[in-house]
């Protein structure tokens, strides 16, 4: 398998370095951070472990609160690909795509149902819940792409046409990364039933 490009790879610990992310097809060295382009979340910072309340180990877990700010000139939508770089799959693991969003500052609030979405990994187009083995750790990466055209896609899309979808329409992208290792669920979490 190829490398990730330096571009990218430079944003991202060797571990989250998985050369099949959206973002080493869909960005370039121009793209990343185009104009000050950013995306963040209130709830962890980038190589902060996520929150259980965001994975499978709490029943009413959601998807994490994410935010950007104001991407290029020009952009009329934002899209966000959330993938498990730790996956030895040729593509990653897809945990949640999303699209429809305004081409302006804004965010997602926590659990906030976004405009449209399409089948992540499980074939389901909601967010996927990471749920690793216990004691493995696994590097999800959110990505948000500026594009510059508005995308006709129905809701339920898979991976493969979003990328076609907005390939050679990238205005601005950026990462956020966050680890998540998977706990024993013995105390009152739900999340599976681990005995040796």
């Amino acid at each position: 398998m190829p490398d990730l490009p330096d571009w990218i790879a430079a944003k991202l610990p060797s571990a989250a370095q998985h050369p099949g992310l959206a973002v080493a097809q869909l960005g370039d060295a121009r793209s990343l951070e185009r104009g000050g382009f950013k995306l963040s979340s209130p709830a962890f910072a980038a190589g902060e472990e996520l929150d259980p309340c965001f994975t499978a180990k709490e029943e009413d877990a959601v998807a994490p609160p994410l935010e950007w700010t104001s991407p290029p000139p020009g952009s009329q939508e934002l899209v966000i690909i959330v993938e498990d770089a730790t996956d030895p799959s040729a593509d990653p693991a897809c945990h949640w795509l999303v699209w429809g969003l305004p081409g302006q500052l804004g965010k997602l609030l926590e659990g906030e149902v976004p405009p449209r979405a399409g089948k992540n990994a499980h074939g389901n187009s909601e967010w996927l819940l990471p749920d690793p083995p216990v004691g493995e750790t696994r590097h999800y990466v959110f990505q948000i792409f500026a594009t510059d055209l508005p995308l006709t896609l129905m809701p339920g899309a898979s991976r493969e046409d979003l990328i076609a979808a907005i390939k050679g329409f990238v205005t601005g992208c950026d990462v956020l990364y966050a680890p998540f290792t998977g706990t024993d669920a013995d105390d009152g979490a739900w999340g599976g039933d681990d005995f040796e």
